[in-house]
């Protein structure tokens, strides 16, 4: 007897069932994404127990007829591929087939469909056909799943807690209705409504019904294109940080994707504007022909690959760098009114998966309110450069002709040794004088590295350094670097180096730390990339020469600060992306003291 046999559907389901469908979440995504490709223009989705009890969802496509409602939950049956070149030009969100079936075969389904001529109900218990009977007509379809994997302990044993499972579907379900503007989505659990979006093909619209005003208020669109690749979307302003990239929203074609590569390409965009361990709040759409993207990596759909992948980073880079290059991006300090026990506090926070009573109509009004105004995210008008004579100062002065993006500041004073106190026409600011000083060193410390033949001064006395041998032996290796840098050496026995002469801008900090703290990058770095390495030590030598806090500085330095950081290229953030400068505008100053009462 064959000890090989052919596996049994319902038990061929399950094992597929295995990769579809892992948590609740997968089950609605795979419904929402057959809701779509029914022509949907709107899908309803409501749980019960965070879709451990129930799942349905209802859309108003195009239906079936009672011979597709029935084949829908054969294995592979699909309407979406006929022939095998369709694989590599996919246009739907769904195509493999498996996801009806795998679904069926762990829970209780029951499908009513029209396609407006025929109405067909179809119920499914474990993978087994129960009944199939005539529905009423009206056109669309309605899927419910219950009980989800009742018949598979282990699974079921497995899922989060409510709360999460609700997250997961939530932060899903957002990201298809950032996708698909035009479609009317609206989600309940237990009968609460968690989100619901208009269908009215305004992005910025359904970002408000997401995140809130605040948050859409610190919005900027962007666009841009090339040969291969067309990308749109927002991108939030610096001083909006999240502490994952949950809220980095990636669709390709229409398609919610997860890509590390693409994540990494956004976030170093924003490098200096934000702490490395902490994400903007993004919505980036990619339109590629589907020829140059593969899809079919994995079940979920949710991973892809992509063709010229460095065509698609270099227009990403290129856009937000743009981008945020022609704002100014200072924080407003000022507080905001939110009603809430009638308390006030900072709206700057973006708290997710906070399942507040959703309130439609003070949504929309709110919305509203914000649309009337005019939004100018275009930089402020620039200035005739200040000239000032040199003076004597620990501030790194550079020559380059100056490239405000901020309006002149005049300091007015000192707060704790830490803080100076400026003005202008606009209002208030307070700047960060060690956060300051720390940008413009940043900035004038890597661009003499990056000279490639940087001006050199010997040493009155050579410096020793000497190293444990692990450390000196990685050194040896990469000795190359220390000449690009412009740091003359010898090798004095073993393990020790005799430093005669150093480039001139390390002459500004602690010589013989700095030369320790450059070492010790170059020894440390495994996955060794020089731009990385020239931009580490910049960030490094720079904190240690600036101002600390608690220096008292006089007048004449801060003035000279100020002019100097308003000449750099990013003069909003220090090189670690904490903020150099926050405003309180002249009108936020008069309704703090009840000058203006509106």
């Amino acid at each position: 007897m064959s000890k090989i046999q052919i596996m049994d559907e319902v038990l061929a389901n399950k094992i597929a069932a295995g990769e579809v469908v892992e948590k609740c979440m997968n089950v609605v995504k795979e419904l929402v994404e057959n809701a779509i490709d029914a022509q949907s223009t709107e899908i309803k989705i409501d749980l019960q127990d965070s879709g451990v009890k129930e799942i349905k969802v209802t859309d108003n496509g195009i239906g079936m007829d009672q011979e597709d409602a029935v084949l829908a939950f054969s294995r592979h049956a699909t309407s979406k591929l006929t022939k095998e070149k369709d694989l590599f030009h996919i246009h739907s969100l769904g195509f493999r087939g498996e996801a009806l079936p795998s679904i069926a075969s762990v829970s209780n389904v029951t499908l009513k469909t029209s396609n407006g001529e025929t109405g067909t109900e179809v119920e499914i218990h474990g993978g087994t056909l129960i009944s199939v009977n005539p529905s009423d007509l009206t056109q669309g379809t309605t899927i419910t799943v219950k009980n989800l994997f009742y018949n598979t302990p282990v699974r079921l044993k497995y899922l989060k807690n409510l709360y999460t499972e609700l997250s997961y579907i939530t932060d899903y379900v957002n990201k298809m209705a950032l996708s698909y503007p035009n479609i009317r989505f609206q989600l309940t659990n237990n009968d609460k409504v968690l989100l619901k979006t208009d269908g009215s093909n305004r992005l910025l619209k359904v970002i408000n019904d997401i995140y809130g005003l605040s948050v859409t208020k610190k919005m900027i669109e962007i666009h841009g294109e090339n040969e291969d690749y067309k990308i749109e979307g927002y991108i939030s302003y610096p001083e909006l940080q999240k502490s994952n990239k949950n809220a980095i929203t990636l669709l390709v074609n229409g398609r919610v994707i997860r890509n590390l590569d693409i994540i990494r390409y956004i976030t170093d965009s924003y490098h200096t504007y934000i702490p490395q361990d902490k994400y903007p709040i993004v919505v980036l759409k990619i339109e590629v022909d589907p020829i140059l993207v593969d899809v079919n990596v994995h079940p979920t759909k949710m991973d892809i690959k992509f063709s010229k992948m460095d065509t698609l980073k270099d227009l990403i880079t290129k856009v937000i760098t743009e981008k945020l290059e022609s704002l100014t991006l200072i924080p407003d300090a000022a507080l905001e009114t939110i009603v809430d026990e009638n308390k006030t506090r900072i709206s700057t926070v973006y708290t997710p998966n906070k399942f507040e009573e959703f309130n439609e109509s003070k949504k929309e009004e709110e919305f509203q309110e914000f649309e009337k105004t005019t939004l100018n995210f275009d930089v402020q008008e620039k200035e005739v450069p200040y000239q000032k004579e040199a003076s004597s100062t620990s501030i790194m002065e550079t020559t380059d002709s100056p490239k405000e993006r901020i309006k002149k500041m005049y300091p007015v004073g000192l707060v704790h040794a830490t803080y100076i106190v400026a003005e202008n026409e606009d209002g208030m600011y307070l700047i960060d004088q060690h956060a300051a000083n720390e940008r413009i060193n940043y900035e004038y410390y890597l661009k003499e590295m990056s000279n490639p033949k940087p001006e050199i001064i010997d040493l009155l006395v050579p410096i020793t350094l000497e190293f444990p041998s692990n450390e000196y032996l990685i050194l040896k290796e990469n000795l190359n670097l220390l000449d690009q840098l412009g740091i003359v050496y010898e090798e004095f026995g073993f393990q020790t180096l005799l430093i005669r002469s150093i480039p001139v801008w390390l002459t500004k900090s602690n010589t013989e730390q700095a030369l320790r703290q450059i070492i010790d990058i170059i020894v440390s770095k495994e996955d060794f990339q020089l731009e990385r390495f020239l931009d580490h030590i910049a960030a490094t030598v720079a904190c240690k020469a600036s101002i600390k806090a608690n220096d008292h500085i006089m007048q004449e330095d801060m003035e000279v600060l100020l002019e100097r950081l308003r000449s750099c290229e990013n003069p909003f953030t220090c090189p670690h992306g904490r903020p150099t400068i926050i405003t309180y505008s002249k009108y936020d100053l008069e309704k703090l003291f009840k000058r203006a009462m509106s």
